[in-house]
């Protein structure tokens, strides 16, 4: 008998690979997500049903479920409130697959990722502590800090999910930096719009020898696939293999647009903030070990960093073709509180470095 997925958030970045992944493997689909007056945008002999979706709307989701489905992929689940949700409904759902975030690490000193000093072990295990979990809903007032609250709504809806697992087995999904076309967060658009740009320098912090672990859509979409198949309450890291420095993924953009720079290495931070920083940039390596995946799906990374990146880079070439690159990518442009393009500020630095 044909199963059924439901993939929420289906013509998102993620939603995209992981809808393509599920029909190759036999799947029948139910593409669940706002944004569907366009059509579909995948070949119409796919066997794809779509559905319109407000995540935030509980009864839309209801429907959009019917009778039940064998895996519910959420791949835009963010809090508590979306954990709650789903456990909800888990007499209709089989197992669920949920993309959460790498983010909601926290070194053994208890700092993560925007945390000035922090130092993960290379690599990060799955037991690796987590954010304290926090819930707005019981939250009394008491916010964490802004930088602090997206890791820990993630953690909340962790917890929750892999606490009922008896009741929804569901596969939790820590993604690395996520990479790939049709993204509203495209960290690679720093290295493309300077290029673009015309600028003649590459300048890099720490060396270029900053690593934050990247994970291509494609790789994402795999482990959904093996997930959906093997069915359990479990976490797991997604990442690319062998994740690419900052002075590697620099390089490689400007060699697949024909563009050459000068690289100028900073030993140590940015001597004039944002000079010498991007989205990658880190004091410390930020590597996920992925051996569980491994042991646990089989899994194998059908692509990396490298390899994947030429369909990216012509992505976001045409994506921002004639268009303000904010009003493209706003998450870009609204998540990070650097300006990486303030190209007067860096001309000032290697005025006074040499």
């Amino acid at each position: 008998m044909e199963k059924l997925a439901v993939v929420v958030g289906a013509t998102g970045q993620i939603g995209r690979a992981a809808v393509r992944a599920l029909v190759a493997d036999g799947w029948r689909v139910r593409a669940a997500a706002r944004g569907l007056r366009a059509g579909a945008p995948w070949p119409l002999d796919w066997d794809v049903e779509l559905v319109p979706l407000d995540r935030e709307d509980d009864t839309e989701l209801a429907t959009a479920l019917g009778d039940g489905c064998d895996v519910l992929v959420d791949t835009v689940a963010y809090g508590a409130r979306h954990a709650r949700q789903l456990l909800g409904l888990a007499d209709r759902i089989g197992s669920a697959v949920v993309v959460s975030s790498a983010a909601v690490y926290l070194d053994d000193a208890g700092r993560g990722f925007g945390a000035e000093g922090f130092r993960f072990p290379v690599p990060i295990a799955e037991t690796q502590r987590t954010a304290e979990p926090f819930d707005p809903d019981d939250a009394a007032g008491n916010d964490p800090p802004p930088e602090e609250t997206y890791a820990a709504e993630k953690a909340a809806m962790e917890r929750q999910l892999l606490a009922a697992g008896a009741v929804l087995p569901t596969t939790v999904l820590r993604a690395g930096a996520v990479h790939g076309p049709h993204t509203v967060h495209p960290r690679e658009w720093h290295f493309v719009k300077r290029a673009l740009d015309n600028r003649p320098v590459r300048v890099l912090a720490y060396g270029g020898a900053s690593r934050f672990h990247p994970v291509c859509t494609a790789n994402l979409a795999e482990l959904i696939r093996l997930s959906a198949a093997e069915p359990g309450a479990r976490v797991l890291n997604a990442g690319d293999p062998e994740p690419p420095t900052v002075r590697e993924i620099g390089a490689a953009i400007h060699d697949v647009l024909g563009h050459g720079a000068e690289e100028v290495l900073i030993d140590g931070p940015s001597p004039a903030p944002p000079v010498g920083e991007t989205p990658w940039t880190t004091p410390n390596p930020v590597v996920l070990d992925m051996s569980l995946a491994e042991r646990q799906l089989g899994y194998r990374p059908v692509t990396g960093y490298l390899d994947s990146l030429p369909e990216t880079v012509r992505w976001l070439v045409d994506a921002a073709h004639g268009r303000d690159w904010r009003t493209v990518f706003p998450d870009l442009a609204e998540n990070y509180r650097t300006d990486y393009f303030d190209y007067l500020a860096e001309d000032a630095w290697l005025r006074r470095r040499h």
